[in-house]
């Protein structure tokens, strides 16, 4: 049997995002989320696997995205914070 294709989801336990792995799953896809939360209960149970958003550690974020097919991105900066700006 083949592996299913990997999605990511930045903030899959949010609003949006929730919608997107809900759907990702129903379809069969293995889902991971990058989520500022990571110690959260996920809504999914084991069905999502959970990596801290590492946007400050670029070699972290590179690791947390390795296998992906698609990133579906729901993170946006709404304000500069420190050396985070758009």
């Amino acid at each position: 049997m083949e592996t299913p294709e990997l999605k990511v989801v930045t903030g899959a336990f949010g609003y949006t995002g929730k919608y997107i792995t809900r759907k990702l799953l129903s379809m069969g896809k293995r889902v991971r989320t990058l989520t500022g939360h990571p110690a959260r209960q996920s809504p999914f149970g084991d069905q999502v696997s959970i990596f801290p958003f590492n946007f400050d550690k670029p070699s972290q974020l590179v690791k947390s995205l390795q296998g992906a097919i698609t990133l579906y991105n729901t993170y946006w900066v709404r304000f500069s914070q420190g050396q985070i700006t758009f």
